[in-house]
C-alpha cells in the first residue's frame, strides 16, 4: 500500500544535546572532520547507514538513545566544544574583515553583501543539488567565501529529485531514477514571515498562470543559500514540476526555471534582507547565463521605486554586476526563440519599466555570426555585466573570440572579459591522512596559512609514500563495495561475485578518470586500441590499474552509448580485475577516487574544457595529472607535474585526430608515467615519481586553493564593481543618469566621428632602437566634445597581412581645436623593441563610470 501523504517528523533533542541540531543544520560539518567525527561516535555502523548524514542520524535515533547521550558527560562536553568552535567560526574576524579594514583606511570601503547565483550548488552528497562541474565550482565558492568571511549570499533552485541517480543495465547501458527529496529531512530550514506562514516569491507566467515558490536556506559556514521551490500549495500541477530536477522538464520548463531563478532570486534576496536584516548586496555575481533575468528584475525595480528610465536603471544595474561564462562552447549556452521571450515578458506580462523589444534587444546575437530571431542568454548576461570572466587563462582567450562580435572594433585581446582561474576547496577534498602527515611532518595542517607548501620538500619520502599506498588501499576497499552493489543491481546473483574481491591491487599504479560524458570530454578515448589498453592493464612488471566514472545527461544519447561501451570493455573477465566504471558519481564518491588515483586522467578535445578543477583535487592529494593542455593545465603544466598528452590541433578529421592523441596517450602511460611509477630503490620506493609529488604540492598547492580564486574575484571584481556600484546609484542615481546620458549622446554622434588624417614625423627610411616616432592626429569628433573620447595611438608587431599584434595603446593628449571641428591630438613613441612594426590611430569613448575603452563597442580607426 502507498501512503497518501509523506511528511518528516523532526527530531526533539534533549536540553543537555541541543547543540546536535544546530550543528547538524549548519553545512560546515561537511568539511569539518572532528564534527563528523563527534556524529559518527554516536553509533558508527548507523552514520554509514545513512550515508555520513547527521540529519537523518538524528532523525533515527530513539528518544531511549537520546536520553542515554544526554546523560553522558564526555559526550555532552564534545558537543558543547564543537558549538563553541563553531561560533568562533562564525564569529572571528577572518581574511575578509582584516582586508576590509585596510580598504576602508585606504578610503576605499569593501561590499557589504555579495550574492551569487548559480542553477546548481555542490556543497555534500546529502544535499544532491548539482550536476557536475559548474556545481562542484559553486559549492567551493560558497565554503570558501565562509572560510573566508567573505559576505555572500548564495541564490539557487531546490530540484525536488535533484539531477537523477545513475545505475546500469545488464548490457551497461545508464538508467536514471529520481527519488524525490523531502526537504524537511535535509539540512535545510524554510524562510518564514513573522507569523510563522511560509515567505513566497510570486511570478507572472503566460495564459493567467502564476508561479509561486518558497524559500528554503541552507547554512553553508557563515554563507546562507537561498534555494526557491515551485512545490508549493497554491501552483497547479504544472507550476509544481519547475523545480522538479535540475536541468530536467520539457516545454517552456527551463526558460521557467531561469525566470525563477532570476527574477525570483532578486525577489527573494529582498525577503531576506526584509526578514534576516541582512544589507542588500551591493554586487551580484551570475554564474553562467542561467541566472541573467536577475539584472532585469533590477532594472524593473529601479524603474518603479526610483522614477529612472530604462537606459539609466541598465547602467546601475550593469555597474555592480558581475558574469562568469563557464562554456567554451555555443552549444553550452541557452538559447531561446524571441518569440517565446515575448510570450513571458509581453503583452499582460510585461515588467514595468522594461519594454519587451529593450529586453530582446539585450540577448539579440545581432552580430556577424549570430543567428536572427534568437534570444541568447550568455550574451544578455555579458550585457548586463560591466564585468565579465572566463575560469582560465586559456578559457578567458577562448571566451574572448566567442564573443568578440559584441563589441566591434576591437581586437580579441581587448574584449572585456577577463580571467580568473577556478580553485578547489582543500578542507573538502583533500583526505585526512593527507592532514595528519602534515602535522606530523610539517607541524600543522593549515599548510597555507603556516606557509608550509615550501616545506614539503622536508617530509621524508617514505612518509609520503606510505600515506599514498593507504589512500589507494581505501580507494580499492570503497570500489570493491560499488562494483559489488553495482553488479547486484545489473542483476547477477551474490555467489557470481567472487571476483569482486581481487578487483583492483592496492600496490598497482592506478589511474582515474570521472566526469560528466558530454562527447568532447572523450571519455572513451582511451579505447581506440583496445589490444594496446589491455596489454597496459595486464603487463607483467608494470601493469596499470584504471577507475572510470560519469553520467551522461539523460537526453545524451551518444554519451550513454560512451559509456556503455566503456562498461562493456570493463565486463570482460580478462581485465575486470584492472578496470572498473563505478555508476553514479558525486562528491562521496570522489572524495575517494581523488585521494586514491596516483594519476588524474583528463583528455578532452581542446580547447573545450573551460577549466576542469578534478585534476586539481587529485594534485592536492599527491596525485600527478595526464592532461591535454587544456583548461588549467594549459596555464600550470610545468614538466614536472605531471604529464602533457601531445595534441593533433589543426588534423581536420576527428577520428584521425583521436587516433592520434589516444597513440600519444598510450606512449606516455606505457615509457613514462608507468615507467617512472615502478622504478624502485632496494626500500621500494620510486624517488623520481616522490619529487614530482612533492614538487606539485609545493608549486601547484597554492594556486589551485579556492581561497586564492575567491579572493581575486573580491579584489579584482567584487570591490570595483560594489565601487562603480555606488558611484551610479548614489542620490538620485545622478551617477547613472549622467552615464545613460552621455552614451545615448556618443551613439548619436558616433557614425560622424572620423580621423581626418594622421601626420607621423620623427624616423628616418631605416628606423632603429632608440628612435622616436612623433605622431599627430586631425580629428572630427561630430559634435562630441575632446572630453567625450580618448585618441590613442595603437602600435605593435605587424602580421603579413599587415594586421597588429601584441598591441599597446598610448594616448595622444589634445594640441588644439579649430573652428571647423577638427581637433588635433599627438603624442610620440620611442621605439624599444627589434623587428615589425606598425601603428593606427584610434578613437575611442571614454568616461570615467566606463570598465573599459571597449565597453560601448565603439572605435574608430584611421
Amino acid at each position: 500500500m502507498k501512503a497518501i501523504r509523506r511528511f518528516s517528523v523532526r527530531t526533539v533533542l534533549p536540553s543537555r544535546i541541543e547543540g546536535l541540531g544546530v550543528l547538524a543544520s549548519n553545512l560546515r560539518w561537511s568539511w569539518h572532520p572532528e564534527t563528523r567525527d563527534l556524529f559518527a561516535s554516536i553509533d558508527p555502523k548507523e552514520w554509514a547507514n545513512t550515508k555520513e548524514d547527521p540529519v537523518r542520524l538524528l532523525s533515527r535515533l530513539s528518544a531511549e538513545e537520546l536520553a542515554a547521550l544526554a546523560t553522558n558527560d564526555e559526550f555532552v562536553g564534545r558537543v558543547v566544544a564543537a558549538n563553541e568552535d563553531l561560533h568562533a567560526y562564525l564569529t572571528n574576524e577572518r581574511w575578509y574583515q582584516a582586508w576590509s579594514s585596510e580598504q576602508g583606511t585606504a578610503g576605499r570601503a569593501a561590499p557589504k553583501a555579495i550574492a551569487y547565483f548559480s542553477p546548481e550548488f555542490g556543497i555534500t552528497a546529502v544535499l544532491p543539488q548539482y550536476s557536475g562541474g559548474l556545481g562542484i565550482l559553486a559549492g567551493d565558492h560558497l565554503k570558501t567565501a565562509s572560510d573566508l568571511g567573505v559576505p555572500i549570499v548564495g541564490v539557487g533552485l531546490f530540484y525536488q529529485t535533484g539531477y537523477f541517480k545513475q545505475s546500469l543495465s545488464a548490457d551497461g547501458w545508464q538508467l536514471e531514477s529520481y527519488p524525490v527529496l523531502d526537504p524537511d529531512g535535509l539540512p535545510l530550514s524554510l524562510v518564514r514571515e513573522a507569523d510563522g506562514s511560509p515567505a513566497v516569491v510570486s511570478i507572472n507566467l503566460p495564459a493567467g498562470r502564476v508561479l509561486h515558490a518558497h524559500i528554503w536556506r541552507a547554512q553553508v559556514g557563515r554563507v546562507p543559500l537561498l534555494l526557491l521551490d515551485s512545490d508549493v500549495p497554491g501552483n497547479d500541477e504544472q507550476t509544481r514540476k519547475v523545480t522538479e530536477s535540475l536541468y530536467g522538464g520539457g516545454g517552456d520548463t527551463r526558460l521557467e526555471q531561469e525566470l525563477l531563478l532570476g527574477v525570483g532570486g532578486v525577489r527573494a534576496l529582498r525577503i531576506w534582507s526584509r526578514l534576516s536584516g541582512a544589507p542588500s548586496p551591493e554586487v551580484y555575481h551570475t554564474n553562467e547565463g542561467h541566472a541573467g533575468f536577475l539584472g532585469v528584475e533590477r532594472i524593473a525595480e529601479l524603474v518603479r521605486d526610483h522614477g529612472l528610465t530604462f537606459d539609466e536603471a541598465l547602467e546601475a544595474v550593469r555597474s555592480a554586476t558581475v558574469f562568469t561564462t563557464h562554456t567554451p562552447v555555443p552549444a553550452g549556452i541557452d538559447r531561446f526563440d524571441a518569440h517565446k521571450i515575448e510570450l513571458f515578458f509581453g503583452g499582460a506580462n510585461a515588467m514595468p519599466g522594461v519594454p519587451v523589444d529593450r529586453l530582446l534587444a539585450l540577448g539579440a546575437e545581432d552580430y556577424e555570426g549570430g543567428q536572427p530571431g534568437i534570444f541568447n542568454m550568455a550574451v544578455m548576461g555579458l550585457r548586463l555585466a560591466q564585468r565579465a570572466n572566463g575560469v582560465s587563462q586559456l578559457h578567458g582567450h577562448v571566451s574572448r573570440e566567442m564573443f568578440d562580435g559584441l563589441w566591434p572594433g576591437f581586437d580579441e585581446d581587448e574584449v572585456p572579459i577577463s580571467s580568473i582561474t577556478n580553485g578547489v576547496h582543500a578542507p573538502t577534498w583533500v583526505d585526512r591522512k593527507v592532514y595528519d602527515a602534515a602535522r606530523t611532518h610539517l607541524g600543522t595542517a593549515d599548510v597555507a596559512r603556516e606557509n608550509g607548501w615550501e616545506r614539503v620538500s622536508s617530509v621524508p619520502p617514505e612518509a609520503i609514500w606510505q600515506v599514498k599506498r593507504a589512500m589507494r588501499a581505501s580507494l580499492v576497499r570503497d570500489v570493491r563495495q560499488r562494483v559489488r552493489s553495482s553488479w547486484l543491481k545489473r542483476g547477477a546473483a551474490p555467489a557470481e561475485l567472487g571476483w569482486v574481491d581481487d578487483v583492483l591491487d592496492p600496490d598497482v599504479l592506478t589511474i582515474g578518470f570521472a566526469r560528466r560524458v558530454p562527447t568532447y570530454k572523450r571519455l572513451t578515448l582511451m579505447l581506440s586500441d583496445k589490444a594496446r589498453l589491455k596489454r597496459l592493464l595486464l603487463h607483467p612488471e608494470r601493469p596499470i590499474q584504471l577507475v572510470i566514472a560519469g553520467k551522461s545527461h539523460p537526453a545524451d544519447e551518444t554519451g550513454k552509448r560512451l559509456i556503455q561501451e566503456m562498461v562493456q570493455f570493463a565486463d570482460d573477465p580478462e581485465v575486470r580485475h584492472r578496470i572498473v566504471f563505478l555508476p553514479n558519481y558525486d562528491i562521496a564518491m570522489a572524495q575517494h577516487l581523488y585521494p586514491g588515483c596516483d594519476v588524474w586522467l583528463n583528455n578532452p578535445l581542446r580547447p573545450f574544457e573551460a577549466c576542469g578543477t578534478s585534476g586539481m583535487k587529485a594534485a592536492l592529494n599527491g596525485g600527478l595529472n595526464l592532461s591535454i593542455l587544456d583548461g588549467w593545465w594549459d596555464e600550470w603544466f610545468d614538466g614536472h607535474n605531471g604529464w602533457a598528452i601531445p595534441t593533433a590541433d589543426g588534423v581536420a578529421d576527428p577520428d584521425r585526430r583521436d587516433d592520434l592523441e589516444a597513440s600519444g596517450l598510450y606512449e606516455l602511460v606505457e615509457h613514462n608515467v608507468a615507467a617512472t611509477f615502478y622504478d624502485r630503490d632496494e626500500a621500494g620506493l620510486p624517488h623520481t615519481w616522490i619529487s614530482m609529488i612533492t614538487h606539485t604540492l609545493t608549486t601547484l598547492g597554492p594556486k589551485v586553493l579556492a581561497s586564492r580564486m575567491v579572493q581575486d574575484y573580491t579584489e579584482q571584481l567584487y570591490s570595483p564593481a560594489a565601487a562603480a556600484g555606488r558611484a551610479l546609484n548614489g542620490p538620485d542615481f545622478q551617477g547613472a543618469r549622467e552615464l545613460a546620458a552621455y552614451k545615448a549622446r556618443v551613439r548619436a554622434a558616433w557614425p560622424n566621428v572620423r580621423v581626418d588624417h594622421v601626420e607621423p614625423s620623427g624616423l628616418s627610411d631605416s628606423p632603429q632602437i632608440g628612435d622616436t616616432l612623433h605622431v599627430s592626429a586631425y580629428v572630427d569628433l561630430g559634435g562630441l566634445s575632446p572630453e567625450d573620447i580618448e585618441v590613442q595611438l595603437v602600435h605593435g608587431r605587424v602580421s603579413d597581412a599587415d594586421d597588429l599584434r601584441e598591441t599597446l595603446a598610448a594616448s595622444l593628449p589634445l594640441v588644439e581645436s579649430s573652428d571647423n571641428g577638427i581637433h588635433q591630438f599627438a603624442g610620440e613613441r620611442t621605439l624599444t623593441r627589434t623587428g615589425s612594426f606598425g601603428y593606427n590611430i584610434r578613437v575611442v569613448p571614454k568616461h570615467p563610470a566606463l570598465a573599459s575603452a571597449a565597453e560601448l563597442g565603439l572605435a574608430r580607426n584611421a
